[in-house]
């Protein structure tokens, strides 16, 4: 039950950060901001999460894991519910800064406890928590909008509190009293940074987030200009590729268990190859495109549990603070990736945006292959 109370608060806070995308025009008529301003509460929450990540896990990771997990998400609920009665965007905007600073703490820990529970069956419960990762991120966006069509904006800021305000209950009734393991020193914990693998690592994470995310952020209009899909197509094969990043998560637990490295190994082949498919076959028929699709979000399931099973285990001593530096590399990879593959769709065309997303899985196929040779660590 543990794992399963651990998923659900991933799960709310990650539908809290992602499923602002669904209601953004709603904020922007409602606060009377045009749609790039009302597009802070999600660049500032990812830039919020992205300073925090190596941080804030790291200060906290000798407190008592079970308060400090009431605390995370009572924060969430609170700002999720006052969000539902403000009338000012800035207000707003501050409801949504303040619990992405400790974001990472959550989702880090809950990593971590997995990690530890699991023994050597780590990958499969820590993809479990990739599943409320996943879910969150695909979940929230199509409920969220519903939401706020059929009703309205502040249902879908309630329905926000109402999944963090349930993992607060499920928390408080049935998780147990949870002592950080052990934890090392701060000086020791950010000792592994003068570690080059751990530095690669951290790049390995970068370029292989963003050879994933720095495509997906676009494939709405991948699909619309590209496919010539219609819109409600498209809706369809995005709630397609989120669901298939579900199974992918479940998929990669057992394989990060069985042949980790050489699942981290084929992976950015793997993804490479989708990419050259779409490039010359990403125009055809929906049907075709749909089948993709399905590939496409099974990897980007995969992809999440890979990133972190990578960095954690190069600096296995200190959990907390590597699934931070996680969390943070995961964000810079999407932002860097989206800017980068965005350039050739200025410059070439949308179709052209898959070539951006190949030169990041190529980087991340070198460091990834290089790391293997140099390191006999990752030959476990």
């Amino acid at each position: 039950m543990l794992i399963w109370i651990l998923v659900a608060g991933t799960f709310g806070i990650l539908n809290t950060e992602m499923g602002v995308i669904g209601i953004l025009p709603y904020v922007a008529r409602a606060f009377n901001v045009d749609i790039v301003t009302a597009s802070l509460l999600i660049s500032l929450f990812a830039l919020g999460v992205g300073v925090a990540g190596p941080t804030m896990p790291l200060l906290c990771s000798r407190l008592p894991r079970k308060p400090l997990m009431i605390f995370v998400l009572g924060l969430f609920t609170i700002c999720n519910v006052a969000s539902i009665f403000t009338t000012e965007f800035n207000t707003l905007l501050m409801l949504r800064v303040i619990p992405s600073i400790f974001h990472p703490v959550y989702c880090a820990m809950a990593f971590s406890i997995a990690a530890e529970l699991g023994g050597k069956n780590a990958p499969r419960e820590v993809a479990k928590i990739n599943i409320g990762v996943s879910a969150g991120m695909v979940v929230g966006v199509p409920i969220s909008n519903f939401l706020a069509e059929t009703f309205n904006l502040e249902t879908a800021f309630g329905f926000f509190a109402l999944v963090t305000a349930s993992a607060l209950a499920a928390t408080i009734a049935f998780i147990p009293t949870l002592k950080a393991t052990k934890p090392l020193s701060y000086g020791a914990q950010v000792g592994v940074l003068r570690r080059s693998m751990v530095w690669a690592s951290i790049a390995a994470v970068i370029f292989l987030n963003g050879s994933v995310f720095g495509c997906f952020n676009y494939l709405a209009a991948y699909l619309s200009d590209v496919t010539m899909a219609a819109p409600t197509v498209v809706s369809l094969l995005l709630f397609v590729y989120g669901l298939c990043n579900i199974f992918g998560s479940m998929i990669a637990g057992g394989l990060l268990t069985v042949k980790p490295i050489w699942t981290v190994k084929l992976f950015p082949i793997a993804l490479m190859i989708v990419y050259v498919i779409l490039y010359e076959g990403g125009s055809g028929a929906v049907w075709s495109m749909s089948i993709l699709t399905v590939i496409w979000g099974l990897l980007g399931g995969i992809n999440a549990n890979i990133n972190q099973y990578w960095l954690t285990h190069a600096a296995p001593e200190a959990p907390d603070f590597a699934n931070g530096l996680f969390l943070t590399a995961a964000n810079v990879g999407t932002m860097s990736a989206t800017a980068f593959c965005g350039l050739f769709i200025d410059h070439l065309s949308t179709a052209a945006v898959i070539l951006g997303g190949m030169v990041y899985a190529v980087i991340a196929l070198g460091i990834v292959w290089g790391q293997c040779r140099s390191r006999k660590f990752f030959l476990h």
